[in-house]
């Protein structure tokens, strides 16, 4: 009743113009930048489609030609979509405009009633059988100002019966001081207005990858996956004899897209608790910062590739080395570290990293080579015989990670050299806007954040050594030792 109450008074103080809330678009107005966005990545692919076949000097190919014909057909109906909505939307406008009310002269009390009483639902019409509900999500069902203002003035009276519409847009999570762990904790005393966080973020592995930026949604990339002791295919070098013809080779490139993903943070927060904890903004613009920049890493590492990055674990270029003979359950032995370096291709050793779960440090910490009588400790914890933050194996730093499975699992401990891997993030960083009219009349303010990024290793595949039968990689796992 008291958030009745408070709708009310704000009523009276817009009562002389239009209720915008309500005739702003908002949610119609992002939908329609969605699919102008999506328009510019079809367009993008059609170009893709046919500059190639174009180098290429050809005609497209049967499966490229129907891939540009659901190209054609997509582009039109989302075309037809977007007019459909900005129609709709200039629909909404002209409707939202003051309509008056029809009072009955003999009505002792005309300020009580409307047309339609606020609690009659939205009109309805059937087709096909089926009864829709005709609503304008942007207005949440009313048809005027007038409507609204009449049924939060009947649901304001002790008693009274509240009009559906006017909870039917709650938030169903949001911060208030009214509950301690809600924000409540956050309304600081008069010495206090910073927040006091119980876990900081996590090193960034997405700051050690390849990156580029760019204004548009789809990158791509002329890529060469040969090995320089290839004999065939890609450019070769030849001794030739004296006066001799020279043998030819030509380049042998292959096209590497990435899509860029959307990630996402809303968070509504209550005015009340905006005003009463200052430091809450700069905390939530940290936080979610933080939550974006863990959700980049697990993904960087456990990502699948469909609607997010290709992770390392689910990259066809990962090398798996098996357990040794009779090796026990949920343990890392010293000759699994010998066997995961010997895997890792050698000219990328120099900007390579361990990442490993936490859980297995302390195996770590008993790993040593036998010699003679003593031994040789294989990792060198940090603080000890390394510098610090990190300790090292094989020289490299070793980094704890939460994006790690736990001992024993594949994926407790990668080798990883983190510049063959590429990403690619939107040019402007993370977008972030804060809005009063979401949830006007619950006085909470929404704080949305919007990313766009991808990612992929630059390797297709891992690679076969001139001699020998073990393949190399950018990236080296240790089986399951369950």
């Amino acid at each position: 009743m008291k958030f009745i109450e408070s709708i009310w008074a704000l009523l009276l103080m817009l009562a002389a113009s239009p209720f915008r809330i309500f005739a702003d678009g908002g949610p119609q107005d992002e939908k329609i930048r969605e699919l102008q966005d999506k328009l510019l990545e079809l367009n993008e692919r059609a170009q893709i489609l046919q500059a190639t076949a174009d180098a290429e000097n050809r005609a497209l190919k049967e499966d490229e030609e129907k891939e540009l014909s659901g190209i054609f057909s997509q582009f039109e109906n989302i075309e037809e979509e977007i007019e459909r909505r900005k129609l709709i939307a200039a629909q909404t406008q002209k409707l939202v405009q003051s309509q008056g009310r029809k009072a009955d002269p003999q009505d002792p009390d005309p300020q009580n009633r409307v047309n339609d009483p606020p609690n009659e639902p939205p009109p309805r019409r059937r087709q096909g059988g089926i009864v829709q509900v005709v609503q304008d999500r942007g207005r949440w069902g009313w048809r005027n100002m007038g409507e609204f203002a009449i049924a939060v003035r009947h649901g304001s009276r002790p008693g009274a019966s509240i009009d559906p519409r006017l909870v039917m847009n709650v938030p169903t999570t949001y911060s208030t001081e009214g509950v301690g762990e809600d924000g409540g904790y956050a309304v600081p005393p008069d010495f206090r207005t910073e927040i006091w966080q119980k876990v900081a973020g996590e090193d960034s592995l997405f700051a050690r990858t390849d990156q580029y930026q760019t204004s548009k949604n789809t990158m791509v990339f002329p890529a060469d996956e040969t090995t320089p002791w290839q004999t065939s295919g890609g450019v070769q070098a030849y001794f030739e004899s004296e006066a001799g013809n020279l043998n030819q080779s030509k380049v042998a490139l292959k096209e590497k897209t990435i899509r860029l993903n959307k990630l996402t943070a809303l968070v509504p927060v209550s005015e009340e608790l905006l005003e009463d904890a200052p430091g809450l903004d700069s905390y939530l613009r940290k936080k979610v910062a933080e939550k974006m920049d863990f959700k980049i890493t697990l993904k960087l590492v456990q990502g699948v590739g469909a609607g997010e990055p290709l992770g390392i674990l689910y990259a066809p270029s990962l090398v798996t080395v098996d357990k040794e003979t009779g090796q026990d359950a949920d343990t890392i032995v010293a000759e699994n570290i010998s066997k995961l370096w010997s895997r890792l291709y050698a000219p990328v050793r120099r900007n390579s990293i361990w990442l490993i779960n936490q859980d297995i440090e302390p195996q770590l910490d008993s790993l040593s080579i036998a010699v003679g009588t003593g031994g040789i400790p294989v990792y060198m914890p940090a603080g000890g015989l390394a510098d610090a933050p990190y300790g090292r194996l094989k020289g490299r730093p070793v980094i704890p990670t939460q994006a790690c499975e736990t001992l024993g699992d594949k994926g407790d401990i990668i080798l990883v050299a983190l510049d063959q891997y590429m990403t690619a993030a939107r040019i402007g960083g993370v977008r972030t806007d804060v809005s009063m009219h979401l949830w006007f009349d619950y006085a909470v303010l929404a704080y949305r954040f919007i990313v766009r990024i991808a990612g992929q290793p630059w390797w297709a595949s891992y690679i076969t050594p001139r001699d020998g039968s073990n393949y190399l990689s950018w990236a080296v796992t240790l089986a399951e030792r369950g």
